[in-house]
């Protein structure tokens, strides 16, 4: 009884099972097979989908040709606008006649292109007078060029005031023929109202020549000058100018006291062998500049005086060569 039940429950299982289950599992590939194929050909037509478009290049060929086509002839149409300017150009620069045309002048260079024309160069101003040899012989403010403007008004009253070149004057030539030596601030009287400056200028060639003027309101006058110095030769050393008394009077003691505080000048020329100049003018000595053979000072006066001042000398060791009180030909009392 086991042996005939096992016997057939066994081959009947198997023999179903094996046949139901290879069957069975054919059909599932197949099925999936189908779908590998489905979706290969799927993603196969979207790829060709996607795929860009051919570049369109005669029409990029067509376009390029276009743009050269049309810079060549902005650049011909520029060239004639150039040459069109050139004749106006040469008709400025060479001073025939009036500039014509509102467009920009250009002047041939050497090359053929037009360039730029540049602009007129400033008018040069006429050279002036030297400066002194230190910053103090320009007192009250006075610039160097302002007093190279007071210079070019003296010159300009000599040669109105004058007697024509050749008839007995000598001419006192240009303003950049001097350096300045001395300027200062005036103090009118009741002769002459008004403050003004003095300006003080000398020159070397082709004659030694020393200026003194009075410059006011923008007039010159006054003007003083002298040649070979202005000094005694016999003075000394040291001599101070004859004339010097118009920077440091203000007005004659016959004519009632001064306004104080007061301004004043000392000037003169002086030897090689002058190491060092003092002025005292109602106080304490002050120092001279030496510039070039003279000697400048200049200070404020606050008190009433009736002696001029008071020049001494000295050489490179120190010892005194020149004391104006003992120079027979200085005027030493106030007039």
């Amino acid at each position: 009884m086991n042996g005939q039940g096992d016997g057939r429950g066994h081959g009947r299982g198997h023999g179903q099972g094996d046949g139901q289950g290879h069957g069975q599992g054919d059909a599932r590939r197949d099925e999936a097979d189908e779908f590998e194929l489905d979706l290969r050909d799927w993603m196969a037509r979207g790829a060709e989908a996607v795929r860009p478009a051919a570049v369109p290049y005669p029409e990029i060929v067509r376009q390029g040709r276009a743009e050269r086509r049309n810079r060549r002839l902005a650049a011909a149409g520029a060239a004639l606008v150039a040459l069109a300017v050139v004749p106006v150009t040469t008709l400025v620069l060479t001073g025939n006649g009036p500039r014509t045309g509102g467009g920009p002048a250009v002047a041939a260079a050497a090359g053929g292109g037009p360039t730029p024309t540049a602009a007129p160069p400033s008018p040069r101003l006429p050279p002036g007078p030297a400066a002194p040899a230190t910053p103090g012989q320009l007192a009250d403010g006075i610039t160097l060029q302002a007093a190279a403007a007071g210079l070019e008004l003296c010159l300009a009253y000599d040669r109105r005031h004058s007697a024509p070149s050749g008839f007995g004057r000598e001419d006192l030539g240009k303003a950049s023929d001097y350096r300045i030596l001395l300027a200062h601030r005036s103090t009118g009287n009741n002769n002459s109202p008004g403050d003004g400056r003095y300006i003080v200028a000398v020159k070397e060639a082709p004659r030694q020549t020393r200026l003194i003027c009075l410059v006011k309101d923008g007039q010159a006058s006054g003007l003083n000058t002298s040649l070979g110095g202005g000094s005694d030769p016999e003075g000394g050393p040291v001599r101070p100018d004859i004339n010097g008394g118009k920077l440091y009077l203000q007005k004659l003691s016959s004519e009632g006291p001064w306004k104080l505080p007061y301004r004043w000048g000392s000037i003169g020329t002086v030897d090689p062998g002058v190491a060092r100049v003092t002025v005292s003018y109602g106080g304490t000595p002050v120092e001279a500049a030496l510039d070039h053979g003279w000697f400048a000072a200049t200070g404020i006066l606050d008190r009433s005086v009736t002696k001029a001042p008071r020049v001494k000398g000295y050489d490179a060791q120190g010892k005194q060569v020149y004391d104006s009180d003992q120079d027979r030909s200085y005027d030493k009392p106030i007039p």
